[in-house]
């Protein structure tokens, strides 16, 4: 029997209270800690914080209003909005009023961590874009075992959590070497190396834009017409594609622009300046409808060659000063066509695209090495989290 069953035999055999997220945690507004400016610099100190995918928008050199987090006294930054949240034990600044940060009430008397790792088990999903936490997220209920049953499962989780980081930084360092390779292909003689010849011109001089056309999520069935959605761009899209996530409602199809086969698609609007104008070369053998927060590339270029490109550091720099910034970030296709493109010969664009995609699969093939590791280990780590959280509810006799 393992340490954790002999103390839930011992000290909870009967099952465990639940109480309410909203008995155990405080929540504090945001205001005082969200960053004036976004020019980040990576040799600035403090995070900017977002409670979704990105985590880490950037760095500031702001030293007033910063959330002083700490191992020994951590938060959970929790978007209000989208129900994500993040463990942080360390200084930070945030970008969107639409968090909230939550602590421990005084009153509290358990691990703070445990009740973290409970929330990651409530099966949750916004649909409507309204604050969560006060009305629904804080009503949740959380089972509440003993404070050694709980120290017990955090450290446990923690381990699990913990390899998970290692082999996410071994993997970053993969990556940082994947970009590197990336922008010094990609810049030819622009960094004094290259012999090839290459002809610099501007993305509208080569190409065409082409904005897609507004639809929703609501929209999006199983069966249907291929269609890209912006917000998958981020989320589910990398490089290329033969086949889309989802399919439009048929009777929209009529309306919508559509992708060709080697057109590549342009994200335009996104949470931060930094991510917008990444694209994703369509190789499917049906068009495929297209978001209106994203553009339609068409060119003769080769379109795997394309999307490389604009993953690259000296096509990003050229378009950030286009980026409109808001509470939604977004470029339009005059900044996108105004962006600087090398142009050397097909079967060129062909090789480095190739290349290129060799390395990209070693660090994003979740099949392979580093990246089938993490798969298996979250799969671990979701599978204890799940099993070790399930405690049965005590009954209190009448």
């Amino acid at each position: 029997m393992s340490k954790l069953q002999e103390l839930i035999q011992e000290l909870c055999p009967e099952g465990v209270d639940y109480k309410k997220l909203g008995e155990l945690l405080d929540y504090e507004q945001p205001t005082k800690y969200i960053v004036k400016s976004t020019e980040y610099d990576t040799s600035y100190d403090i995070p900017v914080l977002t409670a979704g995918q990105t985590f880490i928008l950037g760095y500031t050199n702001e030293k007033f209003g910063v959330y002083k987090a700490s191992q020994e006294n951590p938060t959970i930054i929790f978007d209000d909005f989208t129900t994500s949240f993040h463990w942080v034990d360390f200084e930070f600044k945030i970008k969107s009023s639409a968090m909230k940060m939550l602590r421990p009430k005084d009153t509290f008397d358990g691990s703070f961590k445990y009740v973290y790792y409970a929330m990651k088990c409530i099966k949750y999903e916004a649909v409507d874009h309204t604050r969560h936490w006060i009305s629904k997220y804080s009503q949740f209920e959380i089972p509440v075992p003993p404070l050694e049953v709980q120290e017990e499962i955090v450290r446990i989780l923690d381990h699990f959590t913990n390899l998970a980081a290692e082999l996410q930084a071994e993997l970053q360092a993969r990556k940082e070497q994947y970009e590197y390779y990336r922008n010094k292909l990609l810049m030819f003689d622009k960094i004094g190396g290259g012999t090839q010849s290459v002809t610099w011109m501007k993305m509208s001089e080569i190409g065409t834009f082409i904005r897609g056309k507004r639809f929703v999520r609501t929209d999006i069935v199983s069966d249907g017409v291929p269609c890209i959605h912006y917000g998958d761009m981020y989320t589910y899209y990398g490089l290329y594609a033969t086949q889309s996530k989802g399919r439009l409602r048929s009777e929209l199809a009529s309306k919508m622009r559509y992708a060709q086969k080697n057109d590549v698609v342009i994200v335009a609007a996104g949470e931060n300046k930094e991510d917008i104008g990444v694209g994703l070369a369509w190789l499917g053998d049906e068009p495929a409808a297209v978001h209106d927060a994203c553009f339609i590339f068409r060119s003769d270029l080769y379109p795997q060659y394309v999307s490389h490109y604009l993953r690259s550091n000296y096509y990003h720099k050229q378009i950030v000063k286009y980026v409109s910034e808001g509470k939604i970030c977004s470029i339009s296709a005059k900044g996108l066509g105004n962006a600087i493109i090398p142009i050397p010969a097909h079967e060129e664009q062909v090789r480095i695209a190739t290349l290129l995609n060799n390395f990209d699969a070693l660090v994003g093939d979740l099949t392979k090495g580093i990246p089938a590791e993490m798969v298996a280990v979250q799969e671990q780590y979701e599978y204890y989290r799940n099993k070790l959280l399930s405690f049965p509810r005590i009954q209190i006799s009448v």
